[in-house]
Formats: structure tokens, C-alpha cells, sequence
């Protein structure tokens, strides 16, 4: 029998029985109590870890304590201000912050063992220059609106009384809204109230109704918020999969550094190619977040000096991608090193002058959202 300092004592395959129930289906690994009916003493890790290695049976030596060390340790790392787990795919490394990291002060950390760049506040990939709050709303509304917001936008409008949304499938400009607590007929053409029409079915004339004129205008307003959506997301997106296609440059710099070696290129000659992909992958990555940054925005004087910079680093980045997509071969590498070089170097320094813009904006509290988050 085997009992802790409450005086409660149980045999051992109660206990390893209690334990692997605890830690397998309940996912519980720290505090731990007394099995004991309503008795509150903590079970110390040590001799949870004695009970499940000195157990004959091989299933409590290996899954069950494997488990176990696994959710202490994520314990550990939860209640812990100043670490979190890296979001690489299966990497499972926990990551400490670096100083002036915890609370409000945000930064961009780094994982030693799989190199993901991360957010220590939120967990997404780093995103500088957009802040958290405002890059959580931006993914719940790329997430409800996946697919959807184009087809939308091309084959549908708004009922002008409730404004749900309607399709047409026929050739009747004669529309009735499907809502039960609506059912407005109105004219698909002009958006007035069918009962002004007649009997002009398929021809509209009612173009200066006053009625029809607000919903048009209504309709306009929301198909122009629509249209500005669509606007930041298609080169946000745009970023997204270039950043990934160019990703794969690495693999193929690599691979290429190595035969230009072997062609009588030395290391020094040909490394500064893979600087130039991590500085077109930082400018991309940037920019994609610009335009998250840029839809949140009101327009003012600071958010035309944001668009000029980020305008820039677009321009320039898109140079510097179409260089690195030509042959680099030993005869074009020696004609195209400046150019990646200069290209690579103005690109950075864009990209550090639009981001230390929106820092200062930040510390001035320059910027203005056309929401409140």
C-alpha cells in the first residue's frame, strides 16, 4: 500500500490505474490531487514520475509517463509569462522571450531550433507593421469571407428594406426578398419599390425615384466597402503566395551556389545570393502585412506618406524578384551581382523607413481606424 501525507493509502494498481486515467483522459498532468474522495493534497511530480517507471507493466513505463512529462511541460510553459511554444510545424520547442518582450512591448521572436519567426504576443508569424488586435479581425474576416466575397460582389445585391442578401437566377427584374420577416418586392434594376413600376416587368424608366435613389445610394456604399475589401485582400494575398513560391528560391539557391562553386565560383562569390532571397522574403513578408495595416487605416496626410514608402518597397521588390528569377549562370551571375546587391541594399533601407514610419505613428499616435478594436 502506498499513501501520501494526508494518510490515505491506496495499493499500486489503484494508483496506476487513478493515474493513467488522470493523465490519458483527462489530459491532467500538474496538481495533481489525492484520489481520495474530496481530499485536496497535491500528488508531488516525483512521485508520480516513481509510481509510473517503477510499474511492471511497459504501457505505464513508456505512453503514459511519456504523456505525462508532456503536459507538465506544457504546464510549465502556459503559467510562464516569459516563454511560449514555437508554431513550426512539429517543431515543439518552447521559446523564451527576449527582454522588453513580455506585456505590451511586442516582438519578433525566433525559434532556435526550426527558425520560425513568430509574434510572442499572439502567435502568428511575425507581422510588423499591423498590430495583433487588428491582424486577428483581419484573419476572422479572410476566414468568414474565403471564397465567397467575389462571387458576391459579381452576382448579388443587397434587399433595400433588411438588407439581405439576394441572388438572381431568372430574367424578372421583379424581385422578392426571402427573409420571413421582410419579403420586399423591390426592382432588381433600379432597387425602387416594385409597387411604383406598373407593368413595365423587364424595362426600368424609375431611375430618379427618390426611393430607389437612397437604396442605389445604400447599395453603392455597401458594394464600395466590398470593393475596398477586395482591394487589400487580392494584394495581401498576392504577397502571401509570392512569399511562398519565392521561399522555394532557397532550394534552388542552394542547389545553384553549389554548382557555380564547382563551375570555379569560390563560397565568397556566390553566398551573397541567399542574403539576397532572405531580403526579398523580409521585404514580401512586409508588404503583405501593409496592406492589412492599410484596409484598418482613415485616410489622412501620414497615411499618403505610408502609401508613397509603401509604394516604394513595392516597386523595388518586384525588381528584385524578376532578377533572381534569371538563369544564374557563371556569365550572368558576374553581370548581375550589382545589381542584386544595389537592388537588395534599397530595398532594405525602404523597407526600414516605411517601418519606422509606422513606429513613429505609433509613438506619436499618429494613426486613425476607420474601426475600434
Amino acid at each position: 500500500m502506498l499513501g501520501l501525507g494526508c494518510g490515505h493509502f491506496f495499493c499500486r494498481p489503484c494508483w496506476l490505474s487513478y493515474l493513467q486515467c488522470k493523465i490519458m483522459d483527462e489530459n491532467q498532468g500538474s496538481r495533481l490531487a489525492c484520489p481520495a474522495y474530496q481530499c485536496e493534497n497535491l500528488i508531488a511530480d516525483e512521485s508520480v514520475t516513481d509510481l509510473l517507471l517503477t510499474s511492471t507493466q511497459e504501457i505505464h513505463r513508456q505512453r503514459v509517463y511519456r504523456r505525462f512529462q508532456k503536459l507538465v511541460v506544457n504546464s510549465f510553459v502556459l503559467q510562464n509569462r516569459s516563454l511560449t511554444w514555437c508554431p513550426g510545424v512539429d517543431c515543439g520547442y518552447a521559446v523564451r522571450a527576449v527582454s522588453g518582450c513580455v506585456g505590451d512591448q511586442v516582438r519578433e521572436v525566433v525559434c532556435a531550433n526550426c527558425s520560425e519567426c513568430f509574434c510572442f504576443a499572439c502567435g502568428n508569424p511575425w507581422h510588423e507593421p499591423v498590430l495583433c488586435k487588428y491582424l486577428k479581425r483581419w484573419l476572422n474576416k479572410v476566414e468568414q469571407d474565403a471564397g465567397t466575397s467575389h462571387w458576391i460582389a459579381a452576382n448579388t445585391k443587397e434587399c433595400p428594406n433588411c438588407k439581405a442578401t439576394i441572388e438572381k437566377n431568372g430574367g424578372c427584374n421583379h424581385m422578392s426578398c426571402r427573409n420571413a420577416d421582410c419579403k420586399y418586392e423591390f426592382c432588381w434594376v433600379c432597387l425602387g419599390s416594385w409597387d411604383l413600376h406598373g407593368s413595365q416587368w423587364y424595362v426600368c424608366n424609375s431611375y430618379k425615384e427618390s426611393t430607389a435613389k437612397q437604396a442605389r445610394e445604400a447599395q453603392d456604399a455597401s458594394r464600395a466597402a466590398l470593393s475596398r475589401y477586395l482591394f487589400y485582400h487580392d494584394r495581401y494575398a498576392n504577397h502571401e503566395q509570392s512569399r511562398r513560391f519565392e521561399k522555394k528560391l532557397y532550394e534552388s539557391v542552394q542547389s545553384r551556389m553549389v554548382e557555380l562553386e564547382k563551375q570555379g565560383m569560390s563560397w565568397i562569390d556566390v553566398k551573397f545570393v541567399k542574403h539576397v532571397v532572405d531580403v526579398l522574403c523580409s521585404c514580401r513578408r512586409t508588404l503583405m502585412y501593409t496592406y492589412v495595416f492599410a484596409y484598418f487605416l482613415e485616410s489622412s496626410n501620414q497615411s499618403l506618406i505610408f502609401e508613397a514608402n509603401q509604394s516604394d518597397l513595392e516597386q523595388a521588390t518586384e525588381q528584385l524578384s524578376e532578377f533572381l528569377e534569371w538563369d544564374l549562370s557563371t556569365a550572368t551571375l558576374v553581370g548581375l551581382k550589382q545589381k542584386l546587391q544595389d537592388k537588395s541594399r534599397y530595398c532594405e533601407q525602404r523597407r526600414k523607413v516605411l517601418l519606422e514610419h509606422v513606429a513613429e505613428g505609433y509613438e506619436k499616435d499618429l494613426w486613425t481606424y476607420r474601426v475600434n478594436v
